[in-house]
């Protein structure tokens, strides 16, 4: 098979329908993201020290991987209990970004991060606690 340009095209396209849409935040500057955690009003809430406590918020280590509304000893509002979310970079980078559309009826007063390449940033950040 001769590979055109067209056909190279439809190989690139076809290959990447693949992804999900939080592949595309995987692109977040983890190291921006801990600066943004600590200087915005993230860290005023949650903390992210493995085993610590969970002062206003819900503890953040770990969250990447953890279906919402289920860390233990937290008490989270039933519609975080509902939502049916397993965080992952793009569910955080959404939330982050408008806390009340992505979980309506949340607790977390907060109106969120205006621009994207931050919630990106700040969702690489949160990928690192493990």
């Amino acid at each position: 098979m001769i590979l055109t340009l067209k056909n190279f095209a439809v190989i690139v396209i076809a290959s990447s329908a693949g992804f999900s849409a939080s592949t595309a935040f995987a692109a977040g500057d983890a190291s921006n993201g801990a600066n943004l955690f600590k200087s915005n009003i993230c860290s005023a809430c949650h903390a992210v020290a493995k085993g610590g406590a969970s002062p206003v918020g819900p503890n953040l280590f770990g969250v990447v991987g953890r279906k919402a509304g289920s860390l233990a000893g937290y008490s989270y509002s039933p519609a975080m209990k509902a939502a049916g979310i397993t965080w992952d970079d793009g569910t955080i980078a959404k939330y982050v970004m408008s806390p009340s559309t992505v979980v309506p009826n949340n607790k977390m007063i907060f109106a969120g991060i205006k621009k994207e390449s931050d919630a990106n940033d700040v969702a690489a950040y949160l990928a690192t606690l493990k």
